[in-house]
């Protein structure tokens, strides 16, 4: 009986191990992350040249609108998509990013700093690039022959490798291409727990430090409770771990079927012109020479016939209008542009009306998903501003061997987007008050948030509290008798003073 079930055993473990070999899957890896980062800048540069090229290179399917090499007569037309977006979430976090805030301490010397460092113009390269690369880091560095402060830099993620330990970041590996004697070199600057140190290579052979003047040949050592560069990503990738995520990521077919509607809707304009067609007889010509003057696309298109020689035949120009639907090109390219803005960006926040119909309200319902995808950008900054401001402040400690490096509290503030109008809010505060569910003090603070001051706020209720009659009097106390000095006698007590009097 032990015999057969061992031999169940076996067969049973033989079938499933050949199942397992039957459902292996390969998927072959194309492009790898620093790829990946490429494709994404030459999409946001808007250049149909550099997109063509790139396709060419790298694309794996001759049907995509730009791999395609045999649309004979259709001119490729690019949108500029991919850069608007970019921008615009730019430009949007920017203006909403109020004044950095340190400890009172340490105020008056973030201000003389920032005068240098010019973080705000920072962060703003660093959200750019973060959205189209994925990721990347601030580097701190230190030249005092430039400023005595430390110099901050933004190095985008197709240029950095980061090493991970438990989860967490542990080192930043920066790479940036070098020249020397017409030869280009890699240097990878390792920034770790407190200690930097560089490797230059020449192809994938490690060659020596003094190769390039001006690279330092020593590691650097500092205090290892901070490391001097931090990491930024907005969005997690799924794909490399690790890593983050660009806003175009999965976007590209997209973009490219948005430029191919783009594209066919303008051919179609272009071939749907009103077409003439003239008698040899009337052609127009030349008024020196008398030749026939040749048609064209644009000012002079015409199509050329015999003249007529039946009896009675009278020569005119007949005009010809093809029918277009441009309905039907218009639905494809909304259809195209909401796949391209699909989770990311609300068309409204780019100035497009799809349905010409809607009111304000509306229109600030379909900011929603402009607004998730700024408050996840605004969360990320909000943790790496300060962190960043702590390395800043730790690394000019160190520079003027400072040996007690602490942190300090920074505010990031933004302000709000996409808030009500404020003909819209005076009502809903109006009936808030009227209701007596709010205060005065509350009602300023939400009708005006951080548009004005808290001296600005207080004196605004003091005038509104003035003009409804509302007087503010001091809480009844006893007071202190007041010696023959002038000095305040707190011995007394209430009971010695009636029995004086």
């Amino acid at each position: 009986m032990r015999l057969i079930e061992a031999m169940k055993h076996h067969i049973r473990t033989f079938l499933e191990i050949d199942t397992m070999q039957q459902n292996e899957i390969f998927l072959e890896n194309l492009t790898d992350f620093e790829t990946e980062c490429y494709k994404n800048k030459v999409w946001n540069w808007g250049d149909k040249n550099a997109i063509e090229q790139l396709y060419k290179q790298i694309g794996n399917n001759a049907l995509d609108f730009w791999s395609a090499s045999s649309l004979v007569g259709i001119v490729k037309k690019h949108t500029g998509l991919p850069g608007i977006m970019v921008r615009i979430i730019t430009d949007i976090i920017m203006r909403d990013l109020n004044e950095i805030e340190v400890e009172d301490k340490r105020k008056h010397e973030w201000k003389e700093m920032n005068k240098k460092i010019q973080l705000e113009t920072v962060i703003e390269e660093a959200v750019k690039n973060v959205l189209i690369s994925g990721d990347g880091a601030f580097k701190v560095n230190i030249d005092t022959n430039i400023s005595p402060y430390p110099l901050i830099e933004f190095v985008p993620g197709e240029q950095i490798d980061y090493e991970y330990q438990y989860g967490q970041i542990r080192e930043i590996i920066f790479k940036s291409p070098k020249s020397h004697n017409h030869k280009r070199y890699i240097l990878e600057e390792t920034y770790g727990y407190g200690y930097i140190y560089s490797k230059l290579y020449d192809g994938n052979r490690e060659v020596p430090l003094s190769t390039i003047p001006g690279i330092l040949t020593e590691p650097v050592r500092f205090d290892s409770s901070f490391m001097m560069a931090v990491p930024i990503i907005f969005f997690k990738s799924n794909r490399y771990k690790g890593r983050g995520d660009s806003i175009y990521h999965g976007k590209h077919d997209s973009f490219d079927s948005l430029d191919e509607t783009w594209s066919q809707w303008v051919d179609a304009l272009r071939k749907g012109r009103s077409k003439q067609y003239i008698p040899e007889s009337i052609l127009p010509r030349n008024p020196i020479t008398g030749e026939i003057m040749k048609s064209n696309d644009f000012d002079n298109s015409f199509i050329a016939l015999e003249s007529s020689m039946k009896e009675n035949a009278q020569d005119k120009i007949e005009l010809v209008q093809p029918n277009i639907p441009h309905e039907s090109y218009l639905s494809t390219y909304i259809t195209a542009l909401d796949l391209c803005l699909q989770g990311i960006l609300s068309p409204s926040t780019l100035g497009i009306d799809t349905k010409k119909l809607d009111n304000a309200d509306a229109q600030r319902e379909k900011e929603k998903t402009t607004l998730y995808t700024r408050n996840k950008i605004v969360e990320a900054l909000q943790r790496q501003i300060p962190e960043l401001i702590n390395v800043i402040f730790k690394t000019y400690d160190t520079l003027n061997k400072k040996t007690n490096l602490e942190d300090i509290e920074v505010s990031v503030p933004f302000g709000e987007y996409a808030n009500p109008s404020f003909e819209s809010q005076v009502e809903t505060i109006t009936k808030a008050k009227t209701g007596q569910i709010m205060s005065i003090e509350a009602a300023v603070d939400e009708l005006y948030g951080d548009t004005k001051d808290e001296e600005w706020k207080k004196e605004e209720i003091t005038r509104l509290k003035a003009e409804q009659g509302i007087i503010e009097a001091d809480e009844p106390s006893v007071s202190s008798e007041l010696n023959e000095e002038g000095g305040i006698d707190a011995g007394k007590s209430i009971k010695q003073n009636i029995q004086n009097e």
